[in-house]
């Protein structure tokens, strides 16, 4: 093994290290992950604050102080709207399981051609009662877990409080952090490595601010149609909808199905529930060829289905924080990838024609006039003459 070799074994051994290490303390990497997002993307104003004469200290407080009052004025103007929707939607509870029962199941019944008793209520209330025996087992069960509860919530309100101090520490020393990385890296690879990190960053920087963008602007779009078509849970509905659009169609899908639901018990006639489609076929539209174009763009290049693919194996390996951070791993996996495609392309192996193959012959086809087909084989065999083609014949590829 080369000396060469031995040190690629020895990146890939870190690497496989490191990516155990995240593995095994994902659970308690949530606040370090959300901090760490934030320093990113206030490091941009960070840096402006900078260059027109503050110092880093404080650029770092100013837009700390300005992240952390935008997201108190978010909080202060959506608790009060989702409360009063959640007021609602509890209210309208007794009228959407009176439409499921009476009008729902019946046409499953008559258009799936199901037993009469096989989505009856009666049957569900005996099923209920057959089954309360298990209350006890299931009241010890949740008294045996009120000390892990408390244990949860313990620590979720430590992460709370972890999330800003960190951000604000990451943002403070954002530069700093990048520049020891960089003289840390094995001199060897830095310029492939700085290369990358630039790019990455770029396609980063491109997808966060415009994805959360266009998050925000389609639950807007959303809950204000849906509110102007007369649903009165549709801002809920527009806000859920907006905010699981990072995934494609899932936003749309979710919000389209919930607002059908609610249109179906409300009102009940084709007018609303025109509306309602009109609402989100605008907002598909909006979202293809506006929000997405121009807020977002095509850097990333990651095809719907790898994206679900991302967040679903993001979630399964490090659970929430793998679906928060699945986007944009897989973004800069892309950019890795791309790198090693170009690598591929100039090497021996892909550039590689065959010549010193005796056997193997480059064979050239050419249309001639007369739709003739005239075969020549530039690279014949070592120990004799390239074949003559036959004129006037058609040639075999």
């Amino acid at each position: 093994m080369t000396q060469e070799s031995a040190h690629r074994w020895q990146l890939v051994g870190i690497a496989v290290c490191i990516l155990f290490l995240v593995w095994l303390l994902g659970p308690v990497l949530m606040p370090f992950a959300i901090g760490a997002m934030l320093g990113y993307l206030g490091d941009p104003m960070a840096d402006r604050l900078e260059r027109w004469g503050l110092g880093r200290n404080w650029a770092a407080t100013i837009v700390f102080l300005v992240l952390l009052l935008a997201f108190a004025g978010v909080l202060l103007l959506l608790i009060p709207l989702v409360a009063r929707q959640v007021e609602r939607l509890v209210s309208n509870l007794p009228a959407y399981a009176a439409w499921a029962q009476h009008t729902a199941w019946p046409w499953l019944q008559s258009h799936l051609h199901l037993d009469a008793d096989v989505l009856s209520g009666e049957q569900l209330l005996g099923y209920l009662k057959t089954h309360l025996s298990s209350a006890g087992n299931l009241a010890g069960l949740l008294l045996g877990k009120v000390t892990s509860s408390s244990m949860h919530l313990v620590l979720w309100l430590t992460n709370f409080v972890l999330v800003p101090v960190v951000a604000f520490y990451l943002l403070r020393d954002w530069d700093r952090l990048v520049a020891t990385i960089d003289h840390m890296l094995p001199r060897s690879i830095q310029p492939t490595i700085a290369h990358l990190a630039r790019e990455s960053d770029a396609i980063l920087g491109a997808f966060v601010r415009g994805q959360l963008l266009v998050m925000l602007a389609l639950g807007a779009f959303y809950g204000a149609g849906l509110a102007l078509a007369g649903l009165s849970v549709g801002p809920l509905i527009g806000m859920v909808a907006g905010l699981l659009s990072f995934v494609p169609y899932l936003g749309f899908i979710i919000g389209f199905v919930a607002a059908i639901v609610a249109v179906l018990v409300q009102y009940g006639d084709w007018l609303h529930l025109l509306l309602v489609c009109g609402v989100f076929a605008l907002g598909q539209l909006l979202e293809g060829y506006v929000l997405v174009p121009k807020l977002v763009g095509d850097k990333i290049g990651l095809h719907p289905v790898a994206v679900i693919f991302a967040v679903m194996a993001g979630g399964y390996l490090f659970g929430f924080l793998g679906m928060l951070l699945a986007l944009p791993a897989a973004s800069v996996i892309m950019v890795l990838l791309r790198y090693l495609l170009e690598r591929y392309r100039l090497s021996d192996l892909y550039t590689e024609s065959g010549r010193g193959d005796p056997v193997v012959a480059e064979v050239d086809v050419k249309l001639r006039g007369g739709g003739k087909v005239e075969v020549t084989e530039t690279n014949g065999p070592a120990d004799g003459p390239a074949a003559p083609s036959a004129p006037g014949k058609p040639g075999a590829t």
